[in-house]
């Protein structure tokens, strides 16, 4: 491709002449995607070296679910509250700069549990920030912005051999504590030039002076009614249970993936950098020369094919042989065709299901549902983990299935949703 039909790309052109806070959202994404993508892929194996058992790893994860239900609960209160733009500042600095000093600093699983309670507080930001992305967009923006919040944090794996570099000059352990430091820097940047570059949505303004007399309580007491609605309202339903068979997948896969390739296949922890590259890679070419054509079939296809793609990148894993570098990166490369295919999709049809005037309160109640199912999942997969190491990915590839199943549903016996009345901002 050119550089001159690379800038006529309709990806390209779209983020020119992108507006408001969307625009914001979007160019500041690089910020958190950088020193997360450097340390991300290394997380378990650094909490491993420091003598934390795989049990102890996934009763963190199990206790900071935990504490993401109530968190989630009050994330709808807590934007309405303090709106949009004021929550994702306080909390985006609360969630991911502070666990990231604590982590740099750790010496043991109370360390580690700490940073993990803190980082629960992403739940409040997730809904803030998605309400601050998404409300004053235009409808027919969606896939392309959301395939834009991938680019921006995906363009920054391909910085992952620096991981790999700093690791055989320093060893694991003093390379991470040093990509958090960094890291704690780069996320307090990211919240403070976001809140800068944004003003309050049409719909958060309109909750704020509806919430403005109102105690926390008393707006938690109108959770009853909107949680009435979504029971019958199918479209959230099915893709309710879409984004928790996400979210199980993801925690497994973003915590023992490291741990089945070093301490089963046994390939170096410094080479865990060369997969990252790879898929940040293929997930980015996936979004230039494959997406624009998806965008313009119905999400039905697309979305049940990559989740049974997915279970099939997963029976790869754990069939690969020892030091099976090739079988290894074939897995990786149909895992990220996947996610960049399955990813702005889902994120589309949870805009698109969600009534826009209770966007907040019907997130948080999705939020609450999907953590109190998934929390278990943590402790589920650390000691699966331990009797074998196969076993947590194939919890993912019965998840993919029942993805595929749920996928076709929305499709075809969900009655379609005008996007304007969905999405449309309130003026």
């Amino acid at each position: 491709m050119s550089v001159r039909a690379v800038k006529n790309h309709s990806l390209f052109t779209f983020l020119k002449n992108l507006r408001g806070n969307p625009r914001a959202c979007i160019y500041t994404e690089p910020l958190w995607g950088i020193p997360f993508n450097l340390y991300s892929p290394y997380v378990s194996i650094y909490m491993l070296a420091l003598g934390l058992a795989e049990q102890e790893i996934g009763l963190i994860l199990s206790i900071s679910w935990g504490f993401q239900i109530v968190l989630a609960l009050f994330s709808g209160v807590v934007t309405d509250k303090l709106g949009r733009r004021r929550t994702t500042l306080i909390f985006d600095i609360l969630c991911w700069s502070v666990p990231a000093l604590i982590s740099a600093l750790a010496q043991n699983f109370w360390y580690f549990l700490a940073a993990a309670i803190f980082n629960s507080l992403w739940r409040i930001t997730q809904n803030s920030w998605t309400c601050l992305l998404v409300e004053d967009a235009e409808p027919d923006h969606l896939i392309d912005i959301y395939t834009w919040i991938y680019i921006a944090n995906l363009w920054v794996g391909l910085l992952a051999p620096l991981t790999l570099l700093l690791i055989g000059i320093f060893t694991l352990v003093p390379t991470m504590r040093g990509l958090y430091f960094f890291a704690a820097f780069m996320f307090t940047l990211k919240a403070i030039i976001t809140y800068r570059y944004t003003e309050e949505t049409a719909q958060g303004k309109n909750r704020l002076q509806e919430t403005r007399e109102q105690s926390i309580f008393y707006v938690l007491r109108g959770y009853k009614g909107v949680f009435s609605e979504l029971l019958h309202t199918p479209r959230t339903l099915y893709t309710g249970g879409i984004m928790f068979v996400i979210s199980v997948a993801m925690l497994i896969s973003n915590n023992f993936w490291a741990i089945i390739v070093t301490e089963k296949l046994h390939i170096p922890a410094e080479h865990i950098a060369i997969f990252t590259f790879i898929k940040a890679a293929i997930m980015l070419l996936f979004f230039f020369f494959v997406m624009p054509r998806l965008n313009k079939m119905h999400f039905t296809l697309p979305m049940v094919i990559g989740f049974l793609v997915f279970g099939i990148s997963q029976v790869v894993l754990i069939t690969a042989p020892e030091r099976g570098y090739a079988v290894l990166i074939f897995s990786v490369v149909l895992e990220a065709c996947c996610i960049a295919a399955v990813g702005p999709l889902v994120d589309r049809l949870t805009v698109l299901a969600i009534r826009a005037e209770e966007r907040a309160r019907i997130q948080a109640i999705l939020q609450v549902g999907i953590i109190f199912f998934t929390s278990p999942f943590g402790w589920i997969a650390g000691t699966l983990s331990e009797l074998n190491k196969n076993l947590p990915f194939m919890i993912n590839i019965v998840l993919f299935a029942v993805g595929a199943a749920l996928a076709y549903l929305v499709g075809t016996r969900m009655e379609p949703v005008a996007e304007a009345e969905v999405v449309s901002p309130v003026v």
